[in-house]
């Protein structure tokens, strides 16, 4: 299933269901006490600020890569989908705003953390590492470069922000603090075996992950389950094997099929005559940008879940 030409959805409006929240990519709304429907918009987050324009077809992007990936890695840890189907549990005529672009899920007490991993050293990373030579505590070797593998993946966690706040990446032992120490060292165990999975996986796509962030519950009997999404370009940095060598030798950001080139847009954008200072409102995206943001989306998804010689014509 690839994404349909439906307008983009900037925000759902059903009236079948009680709205819960509005996130910055994903509406969710509740499903009796139990469930909850997870509808991704189209609306596009950077530096923690929303976008006033949307990118066509990407909630349908994320929730067909979110599903791929929730299949493929089942056997790690469970995840919070129901296998119901979502058209099922609103009005008929609400059916074409949740069509391929939702998630029917368990209701979980959310961890209060995000679970970061990283393979390569990049972003708040490698701003981090450049200032103190580790990350969120974790100690590097010196003369790393900007987009260097790591020896090993490291775990960095973060805060999860609250609206109008930013993440923190925040030390293991703040993380042990927040959760308890058994859970801490189980979310930890349970992330690097996820990415070090995908990592394989992608590789052999061509596609590098040189990090990403899991979010994790806990169902009614306390099992840890993964939730909100996994291994999108919006919860991860996705690299083209075929032009990282030759970035890394120039110094430079390895291209992306994430919202990496939004970001280094908005680095370069000013409001009213003067940079932008990261705060809402957000400059206005061209139509440019947002073309090619949605193409390097609409290449992961292909690149990741359509097998070799069974592309599109």
């Amino acid at each position: 299933m690839t994404p349909t030409n439906a307008p983009a959805l900037y925000e759902s409006k059903l009236r079948s269901l009680p709205l819960l929240a509005r996130g910055k990519v994903r509406d969710n709304y509740a499903v009796g006490a139990d469930r909850i429907l997870m509808v991704a918009s189209d609306r596009l987050s950077a530096f923690d600020v929303v976008m006033r324009e949307p990118i066509p077809g990407k909630g349908e992007l994320l929730t067909q890569l979110a599903l791929f990936w929730f299949a493929r890695l089942a056997d790690v840890v469970p995840n919070h989908l129901t296998g119901d189907d979502p058209e099922s549990v609103v009005a008929e005529g609400e059916r074409s705003q949740v069509r391929g672009r939702a998630m029917l899920v368990k209701r979980l007490a959310p961890l209060p953390v995000e679970a970061v991993v990283r393979g390569y050293l990049a972003g708040s990373g490698w701003k981090e590492y450049t200032a103190t030579g580790a990350v969120c505590g974790v100690a590097l070797p010196a003369g790393l470069r900007n987009a260097d593998k790591l020896p090993a993946p490291i775990f960095t966690p973060a805060t999860k922000a609250e609206a109008g706040a930013h993440d923190e990446n925040i030390t293991f032992d703040r993380m042990r603090e927040r959760v308890g120490p058994e859970l801490a060292a189980r979310v930890r165990e349970v992330s690097i075996r996820l990415y070090e999975r995908a990592v394989e996986f992608a590789l052999a796509r061509g596609i590098i992950i040189a990090d990403t962030k899991f979010e994790f519950g806990l169902d009614e009997q306390g099992t840890l389950t993964l939730m909100d999404e996994v291994l999108t370009p919006d919860s991860s940095r996705f690299w083209p094997h075929e032009s990282y060598a030759e970035a890394l030798r120039e110094g430079r950001n390895p291209p992306s099929y994430d919202k990496q080139f939004v970001r280094d847009w908005l680095e370069q954008a000013s409001v009213d005559g003067r940079p932008w200072n990261k705060q809402a409102p957000a400059p206005t995206l061209p139509p440019d940008v947002i073309a090619h943001t949605a193409a390097r989306y609409r290449e992961a998804l292909l690149r990741l879940t359509v097998p070799a010689g069974n592309g599109p014509d």
